[in-house]
């Protein structure tokens, strides 16, 4: 369990590939760390698998290669790390599992003087999870949704410099949401250089899925 508080920008120091799965190792702390214990790497839970100079390694299976945006990283490319939290820690953000459920791409990042607005791609298969003043992990950072403009429907929230209208046809009908950025999180994590086309893990708050499973009566067939 994780809380989409970031605590450094790490490094991908090498990828092996292993067929249907593939071997990373990540420069970062490893102070504290051991082999067995759990790191959010982009926001997906990985086992670490060993600890060499600085280094450590994670073995990522198919599955989450093809769910997650793991696949697609190079050697140095800087990732968001945050080791699980502990019962007696602070839950700076929301709780976060680690479990990728989508992926979604940057639509558009709209720069001011002391903070940025970015608009981000949602599946459709997840955006029943989300709502205006929720809570998302977008790459193992714990964001708040500033706007939400479902297809077809009414923009939720105010976006800085449209009208309702602008905003609800911007993207044609596709389904997305924003986030606004200050400056401690374009410092110390990796959205303070993603661009549009750019894509990035998602994981909603999982209680809005327990809460769907008890109210459609599944739990109890």
């Amino acid at each position: 369990m994780f809380t989409g508080i970031v605590a450094e920008l790490g490094e991908v120091a090498g990828i092996e590939q292993r067929g249907d799965a593939a071997r990373l190792t990540i420069r970062g702390s490893t102070e504290g760390v051991s082999p067995g214990e759990s790191i959010a790497v982009n926001g997906v839970c990985l086992t670490v698998a060993g600890i060499l100079d600085g280094t450590f390694t994670a073995d990522v299976m198919g599955e989450t290669l093809d769910r997650s945006s793991l696949g697609g990283l190079t050697p140095g490319a800087p990732v968001n790390l945050e080791q699980s939290v502990r019962l007696a820690d602070r839950l700076g953000g929301h709780l976060v599992q680690g479990h990728v459920d989508g992926t979604g791409t940057i639509i558009s990042r709209s720069p001011a003087e002391h903070w940025d607005q970015v608009r981000i791609s949602l599946p459709a298969s997840i955006s029943r999870y989300v709502v205006h003043k929720g809570s998302i992990a977008v790459d193992g950072i714990s964001l708040t949704i500033s706007a939400l403009g479902p297809p077809g429907g009414e923009t939720r929230g105010e976006t800085r410099g449209e009208t309702r209208g602008e905003t609800r046809g911007e993207s044609g009908g596709e389904t997305w949401f924003e986030v606004c950025l200050i400056p401690e999180t374009l410092k110390r994590t990796t959205m303070g250089t993603r661009q549009p086309g750019d894509v990035v893990n998602l994981e909603v708050d999982v209680i809005a899925k327990y809460v769907e499973r008890l109210l459609s009566g599944e739990a109890n067939q």
